[in-house]
């Protein structure tokens, strides 16, 4: 399973019986999947149809092109592809919240009257959450060290994942996010320059940053800073982890502190969900790296390592992942694609939770195990139960700007996890239905509320902000 390949094939076929059922024929042979078709033109003698079809890759399409080539009253105008043609021009744009129509309404926005405002806010700095758009901005920052499937693509490539992430935002949550890819890579230049940007924003979202150093990172930019920096990669990736572990567990009929859990990745996103579940209430869980399981008795070099040999594998295995995954009950993996077959998970314990989230090939086919899993999640859009991300920080960034809050605590975190997993009713639980849909509008209404409640509850909100319309009209 790789990245498969979205075109548009425009043709002109002669109005003659089986013209079209030839080409959809051939699409069939070349393993394409047809989505739709589109009537473009036509005319008593042809007509001109888009067909947009999937492939497995490259070579696939060069084959169909050169069967659909060789049918008789069938013409390739044109060949597009899909994904290409969607980010033309990239996907976000500014637009004013302010109608700009004449003299008056540009005095009221800039000169001369945005002075007054600007004197507000040097008079108090607090003022610029109210009066500018930090209220609802959030800075999506990247170097482009850790790009989901691509590794260290630099930040030009890293550019239209953070478009597309600020696009979710705006979606989702109505957040108004701003991609700032830098060209560093020294983790305090990094933290300097965020530092220096953040009075524009009200939250700091940090993405694709490898680790270690996207730990030391997130560490001094929320010590530095007084509004939520939040790393998705891990955090995000904890929170909607755990909200599907939750149902998971429900719909095998298992308790979080008694299952044994095995995390094959020791990187950002290994450590973070080790920590939340944790919090949550687990208590066996087994941390593998490259070499294998880490443990107490041998602690890494590294860090962020050294946390998670400190507190995780209380009873110190060692072995390699397919060696300590034996009787275990929940496999998470954020790792490489390929690790396990089915094999290794008929040595788990009996009704066994998989979470192959290696995105885009999975740790395992879940085409091989789905009649001995208990409950099968992926990273994958074309498979039930997808762990995304996007289930999480749209709403706990609406939540933490909507408190004003100057952190996203763990414990604003354990309330996003419990409510996303809380919007899956009881009666509609089942195996291939542990997590909601991204496009549940439930989703970032309720993160958002408990983000928002959680923030409050421990203390993290700024208390001091101006009405308006009592102290300045």
């Amino acid at each position: 399973m790789g990245v498969s390949l979205n075109i548009t094939i425009k043709l002109k076929l002669s109005n003659r019986p089986g013209t079209l059922a030839k080409v959809l024929e051939a699409i069939a042979k070349e393993g394409g999947s047809l989505g739709a078709i589109e009537m473009v033109s036509a005319s008593p003698t042809h007509n001109i149809r888009e067909l947009f079809i999937r492939l497995k890759d490259q070579g696939n399409l060069q084959k169909l092109l050169g069967s659909v080539k060789e049918l008789p009253n069938v013409q390739v105008i044109s060949t597009s592809d899909r994904v290409f043609s969607r980010h033309l021009e990239g996907k976000i744009e500014i637009k004013t919240k302010r109608p700009i129509k004449n003299w008056e309404d540009l005095a009221l926005v800039y000169t001369p009257g945005v002075a007054r405002i600007s004197e507000a806010i040097a008079d108090n700095k607090e003022m610029a959450t109210e009066l500018t758009m930090k209220r609802n901005s959030v800075a999506i920052i990247t170097d482009g060290s850790a790009v989901l499937g691509l590794g260290n693509v630099g930040p030009y490539a890293g550019l239209p994942v953070m478009e597309g992430k600020a696009a979710l935002f705006k979606q989702f949550a109505n957040i108004d996010a701003f991609p700032l890819c830098l060209d560093a890579s020294d983790p305090d230049e990094i933290i300097s320059i965020v530092a220096a940007c953040s009075p524009g924003f009200g939250g700091i979202n940090l993405e694709d940053i490898a680790a270690p150093k996207c730990f030391e990172i997130e560490k001094k930019l929320s010590e530095m800073l007084d509004i939520p920096v939040f790393h998705d990669d891990q955090r995000g990736t904890a929170v909607v982890n755990l909200a599907g572990l939750i149902n998971a567990l429900k719909v095998v009929g298992k308790e979080l502190e008694d299952v044994q859990i095995v995390i094959s990745g020791a990187g950002a996103a290994g450590a973070a969900i080790s920590r939340l579940l944790i919090t949550a209430g687990a208590k066996n869980i087994v941390v593998c790296d490259r070499k294998g399981a880490i443990a107490r008795d041998n602690i890494p070099d590294n860090t962020f390592k050294q946390w998670i040999a400190e507190n995780t594998n209380q009873n110190c295995k060692h072995g390699s992942l397919k060696e300590v995954i034996k009787g275990v009950d929940v496999f998470i993996g954020v790792s490489a694609p390929g690790l396990l077959n089915r094999e290794d998970i008929l040595k788990m314990n009996k009704k066994p939770i998989v979470f192959a989230l290696a995105n885009p090939e999975p740790e395992i086919d879940p085409d091989e195990i789905h009649d001995i899993a208990g409950v099968i999640a992926t990273g994958r859009s074309d498979y039930p139960n997808q762990i995304n991300n996007a289930l999480a920080f749209p709403g706990i960034f609406r939540g933490a700007l909507d408190s004003h809050a100057t952190t996203i605590n763990d414990q604003m975190c354990m309330a996003a996890a419990h409510a996303l997993a809380s919007i899956i009713a009881e009666e509609e639980l089942i195996a291939e239905n542990i997590i909601p849909s991204i496009f549940n509008n439930e989703v970032v209404k309720t993160v958002a509320k408990a983000v928002e409640e959680e923030a409050k509850n421990t203390g993290v909100v700024k208390q001091s902000l101006y009405k308006i319309e009592k102290d300045f009209i």
